[in-house]
C-alpha cells in the first residue's frame, strides 16, 4: 500500500477531527516512521510487550483486551479510525493490554519517543494527547458502569449506540447506509461481561423490537431514540470533536 503523507490523511477532512496547523502536521510527519498493514485477527501489541511503538489507526477496526491466566478475555474497548494507541505503555514498563485487529487495518507507526517530542515541540499537541488519554479513560469508565450496573439489554444498547455513532462520524452519509459491524457475538460478550448465550438472546430480542438490525456485516439503527432511552446514556452517544495525531 502506498504511504499517505500526513497532510493528505483522509481523516483530516472529516468534521469529527479538529484541524491542525501546517506546522503541527509537519511535526507529526517527522515523528511518523511508516505505515503498517495487518489482516483481520492479527496482533498489533502483545500483553506485556516492552518495545511497542505508538500508533494511530488510519483505517479498520481493532480492540484492546486483557486476559486471565486461564485464557478468559475482557475486551476493554473497540478502536476505530483516528484512535491513538499505546500511550498507556509509555506510562509504565510494559503494555498492560494487548491489541488485535477486527478487520484488515492500516496503522501509522510513530517512534517511541514521539510523546516527549510532541510535548517538547508543541504544547498544544501535547495537550491533545492528554485529552485523548482522558477521553479513552471515560470510555473505559462507561464500560465499567455497563458491566457493574446495567442490565444485559442496557449494556448491549449502550454498545450499539456508541459504536454506531463513532462509526457514522467517519462516513460522509453519517450512517444513513448503516455502518460496518465486524464484531461477532463473542466480541460483544467479551466486551460486556455476558455469556455468549445471553448475548445472543438479548441481541435477538432487541432486533425483534425493531431497535436495530445487523445485516451482511453492517449495523443499522431502526429506532435510535428508543435505544438511547434504554441505554440511559448521558447525551445521545455522539462522539465529541477530537484531535488527530
Amino acid at each position: 500500500m502506498t504511504e499517505i503523507p500526513c497532510k493528505q490523511c483522509p481523516l483530516r477532512t472529516l468534521p469529527l477531527f479538529l484541524s491542525n496547523t501546517a506546522q503541527e502536521i509537519e511535526l507529526v510527519q517527522t515523528l511518523r516512521r511508516r505505515q503498517q498493514t495487518l489482516a483481520a485477527g492479527e496482533t498489533l501489541i502483545l500483553e506485556g510487550q516492552t518495545d511497542a511503538p505508538l500508533y494511530t489507526l488510519l483505517s479498520g477496526w481493532a480492540f484492546r483486551f486483557k486476559t486471565l491466566s486461564d485464557g478468559r478475555r475482557q475486551i476493554l474497548n473497540f478502536l476505530l479510525a483516528g484512535d491513538f494507541i499505546g500511550v498507556q505503555q509509555k506510562m509504565g514498563d510494559a503494555s498492560a493490554h494487548g491489541v488485535v485487529t477486527l478487520t484488515d487495518s492500516v496503522f501509522c507507526v510513530f517512534q517511541r519517543d514521539a510523546l516527549w517530542e510532541l510535548h517538547r515541540q508543541s504544547p498544544s499537541m501535547g495537550f491533545n494527547i492528554t485529552w485523548l488519554t482522558a477521553h479513552e479513560e471515560s470510555l473505559v469508565d462507561d464500560t465499567l458502569l455497563s458491566v457493574g450496573r446495567r442490565s444485559a439489554e442496557e449494556r448491549i444498547a449502550t454498545l450499539l449506540i456508541l459504536l454506531f455513532k463513532r462509526a457514522a462520524a467517519l462516513q460522509a452519509d453519517g450512517g444513513a447506509s448503516g455502518v460496518p459491524f465486524p464484531l461477532t457475538q463473542q466480541h460483544v460478550a467479551d466486551g460486556l461481561g455476558l455469556s455468549l448465550v445471553h448475548t445472543n438472546k438479548t441481541l435477538r430480542k432487541l432486533e425483534r423490537r425493531g431497535l436495530h438490525q445487523v445485516l451482511d456485516g453492517r449495523l443499522y439503527m431502526r429506532d435510535v431514540k428508543a435505544l438511547v432511552r434504554l441505554a440511559d446514556l448521558y447525551g445521545d452517544g455522539r462522539p465529541p470533536q477530537r484531535p488527530l495525531v
